[in-house]
């Protein structure tokens, strides 16, 4: 069967649709038929199903463009959303609700909307089943085969090729479902220069990212850092089966103050896109946003790619051994350049050479004195560099962490920088004794800094300062003040897991201008219990009694699962030089049929002769979010003396499908039971024998 669609007002040609290339034409014709009865204002088709060639994946791909009514015979430009669909569906829109919730619904808007929206094709050949039925985007572990941001660059570029569109960033925006939704919210974070504004519909907490061969576990509230200059908007389904997902999200982005963030919670029962019209209105807004065209001051970018490009600079990262590479506190007088093997917390990727280019910035031919602190070394080194006839600087470092700043024309006055606290994302503090804070300021210019007054402050309740300020009379190019003893506190916790806390740096330099700098710490629970039982396996081979899933009705059974992990003389003791993760009992998991089981861990530690090597990332069983149980792989130094004892923090998972039957939205039944989690802190003694 051939079916003939009304003209596209493109070509003026009429579509064209074999049978045998969708399998759902009458659904299709049904579906149009009704919303042309229920968009009355409507004498055309609603939306194009259209091809183009794409060079980046080497054949032709589909997408749906939906057209504002007055397209046909408007002169205007329009501004554009990228919609992304979810598992198992494809551009269409069509599999979760045969056409009849989606797209009328995005049809309605663009109707009386100066807006054009196109729905992008997640298909993957090998995933796929048939015309639905599969995992899009390519975002798995071992994928990489196709690179879906280099493809959506290329689909921009047709899309405001062929349509009339506004081009530039604040214009362009991003939305969709589940995994459509985390790939809205990772897109505008890896192009943060060509998205102004994204919005997610209970998104897939984490999936894989970066080339293949070296991908890594991409989480959006480990890197909201990359959407300060961008609008943000969640959706969640009071009803959505892994809401307790999108509220650890929400957390992450709510407690970022740098970034423009909405959230909007919906009383719906299942996992779905709700309040459309909605979300796209709050993208209306974002493009009526002068703002999200501005290059902001100063700003931060994670990648996970061997090279990319943000905001005029380019970053090469060759090496086979996956990790992200971080820029921070960009600004024109210099930046942070980091690396870690995984987020958050990692080592820094071992072996890794960066090469770093500027965007023209500078003065072209000029010379440049540059400071590079490295941050692991505590080593200053200075060299010079010439800028390139387009205003580049070009230099070379190695993953370790470095403070980079330049001396020379037009770089300003670069504010006193703080150095990190830990070499970890955020600092673990006991409570309830004082602690002095490792405070140090660097001066990263070419010239003296005078009279530099520091104070502290923290809203938080549970934070009491004891000694909060210091001034610095003089500090030399280069030079570090180390301020630790200037800067004391106590901390209040609880029982139960980490909680958060904030302090406030107000640094003022220069007679009156002020920098301001938060510090995140997590705080260690006042009421901690040590383990009910531990095993470490040092090369050794255990069965351990274990809880799993029964699926979305609850309940579950305790297996025995044998492993051989770590690396060492297997008897049970991690010995200098060994490799070994660490397992804990719980008496009781989150579950209710979770009881005498065991968890391997994550293990904190401050202690320099332990260190993670591994990040294990084992997906959860029976789970549909891709989110992974992250546990520790530790190994203990050669040069650790006997004897020694070493506090360690053990952190283990355990979960739930939460179902409960009689429970009702409105009058429809609970659509499947919750995906819940909870997370389990231990204290432990590490003893080297």
């Amino acid at each position: 069967m051939t079916c003939y669609y009304p003209a596209d007002p493109i070509s003026g040609e009429l579509q064209e649709h074999e049978g045998g290339r969708h399998h759902t034409d009458m659904k299709r014709i049904l579906v149009i038929l009704s919303l042309a009865a229920a968009v009355p204002s409507f004498a055309r088709q609603p939306f194009y199903d259209r091809t183009h060639s794409s060079k980046i994946f080497g054949e032709s791909r589909t997408y749906r463009i939906f057209l504002p009514t007055d397209y046909e015979v408007s002169d205007k430009a329009y501004p554009v959303i990228y919609y992304f669909h979810g598992h198992s569906d494809r551009y269409t829109l069509e599999q979760y609700d045969n056409g009849t919730d989606t797209v009328p619904k995005i049809v309605d808007f663009v109707s009386g909307h100066d807006v054009i929206v196109v729905s992008v094709d997640g298909y993957v050949a090998k995933d796929y089943t048939g015309f639905y039925g599969g995992r899009p985007w390519d975002i798995d572990r071992g994928g990489g085969d196709m690179d879906f941001g280099l493809y959506f660059l290329e689909l921009v570029q047709h899309i405001d090729s062929t349509y009339r569109t506004f081009t530039d960033r604040r214009h362009r925006a991003v939305s969709g479902l589940s995994m459509g939704g985390f790939m809205s919210l990772y897109l505008s974070a890896r192009f943060p220069d060509v998205i102004g504004s994204a919005s997610s519909f209970n998104p897939g907490p984490e999936f894989y990212v970066g080339d293949k061969g070296r991908r890594v576990l991409w989480r959006p509230k480990d890197h909201v850092s990359n959407h300060a200059q961008t609008m943000v908007r969640l959706i969640r389904a009071s009803g959505d089966y892994i809401s307790q997902y999108h509220e650890e999200m929400r957390e992450a982005y709510a407690r970022a103050a740098e970034v423009d963030f909405e959230y909007r919670q919906d009383e719906y029962h299942r996992h779905w896109a709700t309040s459309i019209a909605e979300s796209f209105s709050f993208h209306m807004r974002a493009f009526e946003n002068p703002r999200l065209n501005n290059i902001p001051e100063v700003w931060s970018h994670a990648d996970a790619y061997s090279s990319f490009e943000v905001r005029g600079y380019k970053v090469g990262a060759p090496g086979n051994d996956a990790g992200i590479t971080y820029l921070a506190d960009v600004r024109q007088g210099g930046f942070r350049i980091t690396t870690r093997r995984w987020a958050p917390d990692g080592p820094p990727v071992s072996g890794r050479r960066l090469t770093i280019t500027t965007a023209p910035i500078y003065k072209a031919g000029a010379e440049y004195t540059i400071l590079d602190l490295g941050l692991a070394s505590g080593s200053l080194s200075r060299s010079v560099v010439t800028a390139d006839s387009s205003g580049r600087l070009t230099l070379n470092v190695d993953g370790s962490g470095h403070e980079i700043s330049f001396a020379g024309p037009g770089t300003g006055a670069q504010p006193p920088v703080l150095l990190p606290l830990t070499a970890s994302d955020l600092l673990r503090l006991p409570p309830a004794r004082e602690l002095k804070l490792p405070v140090r300021l660097y001066n990263p210019r070419g010239a003296a800094m005078e009279n530099v007054k520091v104070v502290m402050e923290s809203d938080y309740p549970t934070v009491r300062l004891i000694q909060s300020s210091a001034e610095i009379p003089s500090l030399q190019p280069g030079g570090i003040a180390d301020l630790s003893d200037r800067f004391r506190v106590v901390l209040t916790a609880g029982a139960g897991y980490f909680s958060p806390a904030r302090l406030r740096l107000r640094m003022t330099y220069d007679g009156w201008y002020e920098q301001t700098v938060d510090i995140d710490a997590l705080v260690v629970p006042e009421i901690l219990p040590e383990p009910d039982a531990v095993e470490v396996l040092d090369g050794r081979t255990f069965t351990f009694k274990v809880f799993r899933q029964r699926g979305n009705q609850g309940g579950g059974d305790v297996i025995d699962r044998t492993v051989t992990e770590g690396r060492g003389n297997g008897n049970g003791i991690l010995e200098p030089g060994e490799e070994a993760t660490v397992w804990v009992r719980l008496v009781q998991g989150m579950d209710a049929f979770d009881k005498n089981t065991w968890h391997r861990c994550k293990v904190y530690a401050e202690s320099p002769w332990v260190t993670e090597v591994a990040d294990i990332e084992d997906e959860k069983q029976r789970e549909w979010t891709s989110a992974r149980e992250r546990t520790s792989l530790l190994r203990l130094s050669d040069a650790v003396p006997h004897g020694t004892e070493i506090p360690v923090l053990l952190s283990s998972e355990s979960w739930s499908f939460h179902f409960t039957p009689d429970v009702r939205y409105g009058t429809l039944p609970l659509y499947q039971a919750f995906q819940l989690h909870t997370r389990h802190l231990h204290k432990y003694q590490l003893r080297v024998p």
